[in-house]
């Protein structure tokens, strides 16, 4: 039979669902943060029980698939020393003649947004290990940040 009266089915012109991919390197996090990916699992749970449609509930399982291997991989991030940035610190900085304050957390746990950064992002890596009153490189300036003050208190 001639390909031209073949009937093709609508799932062959879907586009292919790969699984998330899952960010190299240690699934370091505060324990804030080890908190939020326990309660996104149990959502997702709760969603794909409630989801009566198989194509939504096929798309919940793909991304409860994600959370919960970011959950069995997630390690506690090793508190910093006293007045060092680090995993879980809040950190006041001057950047550019302009004071910021951002906390630095695991990368399921960032949002820009409110200033938690991931500890992979540039800013962060610059800042690790620094205490109040260094002054470290950024984006290739020499000294560009001052650290202004440490906090390492849980987030």
């Amino acid at each position: 039979m001639s390909v031209a009266f073949r009937r093709e089915s609508d799932d062959e012109h879907k586009e292919p669902k790969f699984e998330i991919p899952i960010p190299p390197g240690p699934n370091l996090v505060t324990e804030r943060g080890l908190t939020l990916l326990q309660q996104r699992v149990a959502a997702l749970e709760s969603e794909i029980a409630a989801e009566t449609k198989d194509e939504a509930r096929d798309s919940l399982k793909r991304d409860l698939r994600y959370w919960i291997t970011r959950l069995a991989t997630a390690q506690i991030a090793p508190a910093p020393a006293e007045g060092e940035v680090g995993i879980g610190s809040h950190v006041r900085i001057r950047l550019g003649g302009a004071v910021r304050e951002v906390s630095i957390v695991g990368g399921d746990e960032a949002d820009p947004a409110t200033s938690r950064i991931a500890f992979s992002a540039p800013l962060a890596r610059a800042l690790m290990g620094a205490a109040e009153g260094d002054r470290v490189d950024f984006n290739g300036t020499s000294e560009a940040i001052e650290v202004l003050n440490v906090e390492n208190e849980l987030l």
